[in-house]
């Protein structure tokens, strides 16, 4: 009798864990690759899943893909490594189990992570690898983007007759990424030719079934069931899931009372979970008709964005001319000269006070804390840079609502440097998003959705900052970047410093096409030594001859030096404001007094050039 025969008349069982049971085992490598090395160990857990009662296994292929094993350099052994998946599953089941061709989803949390033609591309290697073997059926599972699980199952469909299982990850009970109720997403799948539709991994019985309380009966699919065994725990250095058996075969009705026709294990479970199971549904026969009992909450979002108490600096810099100086937070905890220098600077009439994150990978005191007091104590605005090294996406979320929370809406997203180049060598750098997708994930925020799609009850109000390098010998491609932010969400743009009238003019011909506004980077140069270490050591930072040998005359005589780093940087003003709104000054050294005189200067100079009132009038 064929699988979909089988399972028109009785519940299935399929088979439990591959990768946590290997793991749970001491082997910490890609398991994938094991059926090719330790191919009796992979059939060992496959016999030992159909003793316990599976009437389904899948082959250990869930990540042989090309964009997952080029992690191990394997990327080259698709074909063996798929081939052998499925050589290692019909050696176990010796037509006593169907086996299931096992493909994953590649897409996670990260919005855009990779494109859809890279999916397409790697879907197919492996497909054809596994339908040459033999398999009695396809199993898509553990898909995050429905994007990325429609996309495949209609290559698949149209590829083969065979049976195929297409199983989505839902965020929370009821609902995928970005707020797509699974009901919905299941009907859809269903539509493009799933023979058997359902829901893996993430979560455990109780609120997979809380899930499966919203989910209609298919018309035609049948429906299947995965959980976890349990959250995972995090002991001595390894991930473990404490998930008892006997709570699955407790639960194993209520699978078959939310009209499950297929239901095995996802991470963590272990042949004992899937004896369980069997133990009380194997061969039941299947309910065909079910109330739907619980209906998924209704998205609410706040209609309008939260109050901001001032307006958008990208909105500003639009109308008149603007000045924001960054100033660093120390690196010790004597916060005296620093706030010294941002009443200077408030004196100076600044638009905002700009503060790095932790730049170079050197550590400094927290932005987000000296610019709360910076706003409280001074009525300042601060614009606070946040960067991708030293956060995960829990942690970015987490802070950004942060941020919100204490009224400040002004950021720059930047990738950040890597942590090697800094004073704490041995740290790790995270990057579990590029600043293109930080920009995206904030603008989601802005729209009441966090990072995951789940709604925040609540809009945020981000004025959002990308980061500018003009200091390449292409700006074609750098501007090409630039549009790619604008498309995820940046208002406006923020340049690293710029020590020419040439690149000036360059940047303005390469850049006035774009629908946002630039604050020019200008730092003023302190010393000859200064000019030498920014030009050969500092990404992102080129200076030109003429400047370095300016500087290096003076090399005997700091404050000369200084001076003339001030003179070179007034210039420099000069010609920026014939040609840009925002000037972003960059203070050496929390020497706040130079980058004071400068952001008076500019105030003056912009009343000149634009024949108005902004040296008089400024909005903090």
């Amino acid at each position: 009798m064929s699988f979909l025969e089988k399972l028109s008349n009785q519940i299935l069982i399929g088979d439990g864990a591959m990768g946590t049971l290997l793991y749970s085992y001491g082997t910490d490598c890609c398991f994938e690759e094991l059926n090719l090395s330790q191919p009796e160990q992979i059939q060992r857990i496959h016999q030992a899943y159909i003793d316990a009662g599976a009437d389904v296994i899948q082959t250990n292929s869930y990540a042989a893909n090309y964009l997952k094993l080029q992690r191990y350099g394997l990327e080259d052994s698709v074909k063996e490594i798929n081939s052998a998946a499925v050589v290692n599953a019909k050696k176990a089941a010796q037509g006593n189990a169907y086996v299931l061709g096992t493909i994953g989803g590649n897409r996670g949390i990260k919005p855009n992570s990779i494109t859809i033609e890279e999916i397409k591309r790697s879907f197919r290697e492996q497909l054809y690898c596994l339908l040459l073997e033999g398999v009695d059926g396809l199993l898509l599972e553990t898909f995050y983007d429905q994007e990325e699980l429609e996309t495949v199952l209609a290559i698949a469909r149209k590829e083969t007759k065979l049976p195929i299982i297409a199983q989505v990850s839902l965020q929370e009970p009821g609902f995928l990424q970005n707020r797509t109720p699974v009901n919905n997403a299941l009907k859809r799948l269903e539509e493009i030719g799933a023979d058997v539709v359902g829901i893996n991994c993430r979560l455990g019985p109780h609120h997979m079934l809380e899930a499966l309380a919203q989910i209609e009966l298919p018309k035609h699919a049948f429906l299947s069931a995965y959980p976890n065994a349990s959250l995972p725990a995090y002991t001595d250095g390894k991930f473990h899931y404490d998930g008892d058996a006997d709570y699955f075969r407790h639960s194993a009705q209520s699978f078959r009372n939310e009209g499950v026709r297929l239901i095995g294990g996802c991470c963590g479970t272990t042949p004992a979970h899937i004896r369980a199971f069997a133990a009380e549904v194997k061969s039941s026969v299947p309910i065909y008709e079910k109330v739907v009992k619980l209906k998924p909450r209704s998205i609410h979002v706040e209609s309008q964005s939260a109050k901001r108490d001032s307006i958008p600096l990208h909105e500003i810099v639009k109308e008149r001319p603007s000045v924001i100086v960054e100033l660093d937070t120390p690196r010790k905890l004597d916060t005296k000269k620093f706030f010294e220098g941002a009443k200077a600077l408030k004196t100076a009439g600044i638009d905002a006070i700009t503060m790095a994150d932790n730049s170079l990978a050197q550590v400094r005191i927290s932005n987000e804390s000296l610019g709360y007091l910076v706003k409280q104590e001074l009525g300042m605005r601060p614009l606070i840079h946040i960067a991708c090294r030293d956060r995960n996406i829990i942690g970015l979320q987490s802070h950004l609502m942060g941020l919100h929370t204490l009224g400040m809406h002004d950021v720059l997203a930047i990738t950040g440097d890597p942590a090697r180049v800094g004073d704490f060598p041995g740290a790790s750098s995270v990057y579990d998003v590029s600043s293109f997708e930080l920009i995206q994930m904030i603008k989601q925020l802005n729209e009441g959705l966090s990072f995951s799609g789940k709604d925040l009850g609540q809009k945020t109000a981000f004025s959002i900052a990308g980061a500018f390098n003009p200091n390449v010998r292409s700006l074609e491609k750098t501007v090409k970047r630039l549009e790619k932010k604008i498309s995820y969400g940046a208002d406006y743009f923020i340049s690293q410093p710029v020590f020419s009238e040439e690149k000036l003019v360059e940047v303005y011909e390469h850049t006035k096409h774009l629908n946002a506004p630039i604050y020019i980077g200008l730092m003023p140069l302190t010393s000859s030594k200064n000019a030498e270490f920014l030009h050969n050591e500092v990404p992102g930072i080129k200076i030109t001859d003429s400047i370095r040998e300016r500087m290096a005359k003076l090399s005997d005589n700091p404050v000369a030096a200084a001076r003339e780093g001030i003179e070179i940087t007034k210039y420099l003003i000069d010609a920026a404001l014939d040609l840009f709104n925002g000037i972003y000054l960059i203070t050496p050294f929390l020497r706040y007094e130079m980058t004071a005189e400068l952001a008076h200067y500019a105030r003056q100079r912009a009343g000149e050039v634009r024949g108005n009132s902004y040296a008089e009038n400024t909005i903090y």
